[in-house]
């Protein structure tokens, strides 16, 4: 039997209303530092969480706090239709950034996910 390959979780984002208080607690809970990346909408506050996984940190309108895990896909109009075939929610539409493309789902039970597609798989 062959087994598929997994996709691996390359990022994780909080989503909060209180910036400055998520920033302190993850900064004396488990030593992240976060640093900020000025974005075309606004701020947007790295976190490097080690073992090569991405992080952040946005503050938006949001009822609590969110982590957001990004998955990386080798298509991400094929993962986002995929998601959407299985009856999940496409929240965000496959869209460009600086670095690659992504898109985020709610599964039928309502959890989030996001698709990654670097830019240089691209296709």
């Amino acid at each position: 039997m062959m087994r598929t390959p997994s996709n691996p979780v390359v990022h994780l984002e909080l989503h909060t209303g209180d910036l400055p208080e998520a920033q302190a607690l993850y900064g004396q809970l488990c030593g992240w530092r976060a640093k900020r990346i000025d974005a075309g909408c606004g701020a947007y506050w790295a976190l490097e969480l080690g073992c090569g996984i991405g992080g952040g940190i946005v503050e938006c309108e949001t009822r609590r706090p969110l982590w957001l895990p990004y998955v990386e896909v080798p298509k991400i109009s094929e993962a986002t239709e995929r998601a959407r075939a299985l009856e999940a929610r496409v929240l965000l539409e496959p869209r460009e950034g600086p670095a690659g493309w992504r898109s985020v789902i709610a599964t039928p039970a309502g959890a989030e996910i996001a698709f990654w597609q670097p830019k240089e798989h691209h296709r």
